[in-house]
This record gives C-alpha cells, structure tokens and sequence, in this order.
C-alpha cells in the first residue's frame, strides 16, 4: 500500500469524529487534503470550519465548505490535524507545512484532537524530524544561538515566510525526551511566535494508516 494510498485511507476514517452540524477544527497538508476531499462527500456534515492555513481554507472553499474565522467561535468539538512525528503519548512536532501557530490557535479551540498520519510518523523519541522554530525575523540570529545552546543545529527555511509574516528555523540533531519542558522554554524566548512541539496541545486520538488498516491510539 503506498503512502498516498495510506493517507486516503485516514483522511477518511477522520471523518467518523465529525459531529453533525458542528463547527470544526482543520489543519494543514497532505494527509488533511485528504480529509477534507473525503469530507466533501458529505457536505451536509458540518456547519464551518475553522482553518490553520491558507491553503487549507482555498481547499475547503473549492468543496463548498464555509471557512469562518477563529474569533468567531468560543469552541470546536473536533480538530483534525496531521503531523510530522508522534510518540506513544500523542505529542507531536508539527510544522513542516510552516502552520504552526495557527495550529496551535485552532488545537486550543478544541475539545478533542485528532491527529491523522501514517505509521512511519510514529516514533519513541521526538526530534528525528527536525523542530520548526517560527520567529518574528530580528530575533531570528538571537534565537538559532540558544537552540545551538540547546544542542540543535538551527537552519533558516529559506524563501518561506509563514501566513504570520514571520521567518522559520528548522533545529536539527534535537533528542526531545521532555517535550513539555523544551516546548515551555522555547516559547518563552523574546522573538518566539511558537514552536512545533505539541505537548500542551498534544493528541487525543490518533488515526494511524498502516498496511494492515487503521489504528486507533487513544491518549
């Protein structure tokens, strides 16, 4: 079964926690274009979204979904998010499609989080894949010097500016046995937007695509 084929197959499965007539919450990249073209099928489902991205929010239009805005709601039953590592208790590091602060705003809004990914996105320890910094950009220099600190070997994404207007260091080398931790010190840096673990706004469920089928973690 190849990836995409995976993908489908979660972004599909995803659809079963969408309440009828609800506002919901949706993320950002492949594995949630999936989502929503399965969601799209079922139009009637959902009152709005809520989207983490621009890309998102185009893609939900062309299906007809209405896009509202986060400040318009008090709170989403449901988010549905992909990401780039998850560990057997459903933290992540997210931000590989450069939305993390708007995932972040919208997984906050929600009453449950369900992250949809394929089985190579589970691991014991995060920090394979490398860690999105987002930065307002004078802070850019200051902030690569404390994660060198932190043991990392910070690269800037060239040529992406986030919808935020802000720049995006990728931190390399990282081993991150304590996300809470890491994610409470990063964010705290002057120059911060965010930064992609999530461990407050950890998952509450996780549809894995595997080639024997779906697997539903629960955390």
């Amino acid at each position: 079964m190849t990836q995409d084929e995976l993908k489908a197959m979660v972004g599909q499965a995803a659809t079963a926690y969408v309440q009828a007539g609800s506002v919901i919450g949706v993320g950002t990249g492949s594995t949630v274009n999936c989502f929503i073209d399965a969601l799209a099928s079922m139009k009637q489902r959902i009152k709005a979204a809520v989207s983490s991205s621009q890309a998102s929010s185009e893609r939900l239009r062309s299906h007809g979904f209405e896009v509202v805005d986060a400040n318009s709601v008090e709170a989403l039953a449901v988010y549905i998010d992909g990401a780039d590592e998850i560990d057997a208790l459903g933290r992540m590091i997210k931000g590989g499609g450069a939305a993390l602060t708007r995932e972040k705003i919208v997984a906050d809004l929600a009453g449950r989080f369900v992250c949809i990914a394929d089985a190579s996105k589970l691991v014991e320890v995060l920090g394979r894949f490398p860690l999105p910094v987002e930065v307002i950009p004078m802070a850019a220099a200051q902030v690569a010097r404390r994660l060198i600190a932190l043991g990392g070997r910070p690269v800037l994404r060239a040529g992406v500016v986030t919808d935020n207007g802000c720049s995006l260091i990728d931190v390399h080398g990282l081993s991150i046995t304590d996300p809470a931790a890491m994610e409470c010190e990063i964010n705290q840096w002057p120059g911060v937007v965010a930064c992609g673990i999530f461990a407050r706004n950890q998952a509450n469920v996780c549809l894995l695509g595997t080639p024997q089928g779906v697997q539903t973690l629960t955390f």
